[in-house]
């Protein structure tokens, strides 16, 4: 026994120091450069030992106990230990480095090593041709493709590598990195490492078979808690809070626009913005919320606003609708309140005030400055498509631009003037001619761009998404929801009163409509993307608030003390979704991120946060409530250990098909990038309450809720501390 207790404090003592040092390891290598942190720490002897060690401790803890009478304990286990051997071994035997090519030349024998050594290679290797694919009608790069051939004394192979898509041979691996400028070169990532893969994937493909026996195992501690008499006790009530209604701006003279119907017609016509074919309506929303912070402004449509600068300009460069965020930068232009006119950034002798002024908050109003000013002069709007005669290329003009002189000189002339024309219905209100003219515009659009133009239905698609823009509101209600709710149900449950049916009928029909609609925008923004959305900072947050309502859904009616907490983790991730900018731009995706695994990897990891969110709230009602109710305390810490189980085994599971992702994409599968390590950090930390047979700590139900909430902290360093401070591959703001 005493042996057994010194193998525990060991093994937990020498997790406690991994985690120590790295999280110590990210803050040194903001510090010193990431050169720094891979030479003292992550290629270290020292570090290897220390993970040698902890396997070693673990070991010898799991058969001390006698595990191997439990299966799904022992493997699950195991399995970290096989990734952990997987990686010992691509630490001491694998090589990677970079290969240069350039189409023309014999080929090379030998590639550049980390270290910058040169390591030689047992055929040589030749770049034939080189390769950037677009995707239909953009400049928008859709993938890089070096066609390579590969020969050695007993044969050769030829083939093509490109994003996502590795070339093996003789257990080298090839990978897409970069390319030369001229386009007649290309870097390669390349790895050799013919057998700690192999173990690494195996440890990996252990540990999902061993989370799946686990919760499936009736013995083991999951099943345990849902046969928990605790859970069948709770019983929470809550009120539902009415979101407050915001006050209508006292009605003056609006500036001078389009009617709504004609400022329609022009939101119908294609344009080539952001690197892709979209409605106009998308580019007038952007604008709007550029300049204003919101997508409509006193009432006028997105189109109207766009309408309005473009040719009443005299109007609506006296109405004061630029959101100037910075205090520094409302000096400079010397504005009393948060918004400023487009007349206030010249001075009385027409002097742009912000000349020369430095900084983000200069550079912010000087950017919407910009933007107007390409709006209003028409070079904004690349609405005209034409084929270039010189070779044979889909390309976007505005009014403004210079086009080929080859080109038919009716087709020039009607691009050139065609908006100029509208300009002169305008002015005479000739409301039938414009639209008219309009529909002309998108008539030649159709005709020229042909098969590169998007689909009908894709082109409605995103005008409905344009549309149906309440995300705010969504959040404010949820937010008042969640904490009236909160509340309601800690002084219920400390009562001992019971709930009424109704409200909790009309609590899960508030879960349901927002789930409906948050799954209407994922869908739209998916199918006018192209791909899944979940490649920024905004999509993956409205994609955990979704997450969140479906759990709620899922467990509320057995757990339904977890509708306040469903309603504020929504809330919450919508309004940090916006916190950059309302609603980002739909863009191509980058090739790199063109792949399956990233799909999987990013919606494992957001539910795992939803859930330990959920255990996070649940923490919190448990110290409110440990003092006058200590029976709901208990009855809280058993569905926060509830939902743990799944939380750690959907984290575990995310990180390591994101390793596999990366594997694919850059040829390694575990970089020590800043993301890497917290959401390493954040696992293990998690892990700890799971093992209240040796840590008996966690099974005081005070304890447990302080670390839940002191554990969260975690998940944010993770999610927005790696972001915002420590930055490295992974660090995406929004």
């Amino acid at each position: 026994m005493k042996l057994l207790k010194l193998l525990k404090r060991l093994a937990f003592g020498l997790l406690g120091a991994v985690m120590a040092v790295l999280v110590t390891a990210t803050v040194l290598e903001k510090i010193y450069g990431t050169d720094f942190a891979a030479a003292h720490i992550y290629g270290a002897g020292w570090f290897a030992a220390l993970w040698g060690a902890l396997t070693l401790a673990a070991l010898a803890c799991l058969f001390r106990r006698k595990l191997w009478r439990r299966p799904a304990v022992l493997l699950l286990h195991l399995s970290f230990a096989v990734i952990l051997a997987g990686a010992s071994v691509t630490w001491l035997f694998g090589r990677q480095g970079t290969l240069h090519l350039r189409t023309g030349d014999p080929g090379a024998t030998a590639f550049a090593g980390r270290d910058g050594s040169e390591q030689i290679l047992p055929f040589r290797a030749r770049l034939d041709d080189f390769r950037i694919e677009y995707y239909a009608g953009t400049r928008a790069p859709m993938d890089f493709v070096s066609l390579l051939t590969l020969t050695a004394d007993d044969g050769s192979l030829h083939g093509e590598v490109g994003m996502n898509r590795i070339l093996v041979f003789r257990n080298y691996r090839f990978y897409q990195s970069a390319y030369d400028e001229d386009g007649r070169g290309t870097t390669l990532s390349v790895s050799y490492d013919p057998w700690g893969i192999g173990i690494t994937y195996a440890g990996y493909g252990l540990l999902l078979v061993s989370m799946l026996a686990f919760l499936c195992d009736r013995r083991g501690g999951f099943r345990r808690l849902l046969r928990s008499p605790a859970l069948r006790k709770a019983a929470l009530c809550l009120v539902l809070c009415t979101a407050a209604v915001q006050g209508a701006r006292a009605a003056d003279t609006l500036p001078q626009t389009l009617p709504r119907e004609v400022a329609a017609e022009l939101g119908d016509l294609y344009v080539y913005y952001n690197d892709r074919i979209c409605p106009l309506q998308t580019l007038a929303k952007d604008f709007t919320v550029k300049l204003c912070g919101k997508s409509r402004y006193r009432g006028l449509t997105p189109e109207q606003v766009l309408s309005g600068w473009l040719f009443y300009y005299d109007d609506w460069k006296r109405e004061p609708m630029i959101r100037i965020r910075s205090a520094g930068a409302r000096r400079l232009l010397e504005v009393g309140g948060r918004y400023a006119r487009l007349s206030d950034f010249r001075n009385r002798v027409n002097e742009y005030r912000l000349e020369g002024a430095a900084g983000r908050p200069a550079g912010e109003a000087d950017e919407k400055f910009n933007i107007i000013g390409m709006v209003c002069t028409g070079s904004m709007l690349r609405i005209f498509p034409y084929t270039d005669p010189s070779d044979s290329l889909l390309r976007w003009a505005s009014q403004v631009d210079g086009l080929p002189r080859e080109l038919p000189h009716g087709q020039a002339l009607f691009i050139g003037r065609a908006m100029n024309y509208v300009s002169e219905l305008v002015v005479k209100r000739d409301w039938a001619g414009v639209a008219g003219v309009l529909r002309k515009i998108r008539s030649y659009q159709q005709k020229e761009g042909g098969a590169h133009m998007p689909s009908g239905l894709r082109f409605r698609a995103e005008k409905l998404y344009n549309r149906l823009d309440w995300s705010l509101p969504l959040a404010a209600a949820f937010i008042l929801t969640g904490i009236g709710g909160f509340l309601d149900a800690c002084r219920r449950m400390v009562r001992g009163r019971a709930f009424g049916a109704k409200t909790r009928g009309w609590l899960l029909a508030g879960v349901a409509a927002g789930g409906l609609y948050l799954t209407l925008m994922l869908a739209l923004r998916g199918y006018v993307s192209g791909h899944w959305p979940v490649s920024n900072g905004y999509e993956t947050m409205r994609f955990m608030a979704w997450c969140t309502l479906l759990l709620t859904l899922l467990f509320a009616r057995r757990f339904l003390f977890l509708l306040p907490f469903g309603y504020l983790i929504a809330g919450l991730s919508l309004i940090v979704s916006m916190m950059g900018e309302s609603n980002p731009q739909i863009t191509q995706l980058m090739p790199v991120l063109d792949s399956p695994l990233l799909c999987i990897h990013v919606m494992l990891v957001m539910v795992a946060y939803a859930l330990l969110a959920f255990v996070m709230f649940g923490g919190v009602a448990g110290v409110v409530l440990h003092r006058r109710a200590r029976g709901a305390a208990a009855q809280l810490q058993a569905v926060s250990r509830l939902m743990l189980y799944p939380a750690v085994f959907c984290l575990a599971a995310g990180i390591f098909v994101g390793a596999v992702w990366a594997n694919v994409s850059w040829g390694r599968y575990w970089g020590w990038d800043p993301k890497e390590v917290w959401a390493l950090v954040t696992l293990l930390v998690y892990a700890l309450p799971l093992h209240a047979g040796s840590l008996p700590w966690f099974r005081r139900p005070l304890f447990f809720h302080w670390f839940c909430i002191a554990a969260f902290l975690s998940v944010l360093v993770t999610y927005f501390g790696v972001n915002f401070l420590l930055g490295g591959m992974h660090s995406y703001a929004g």
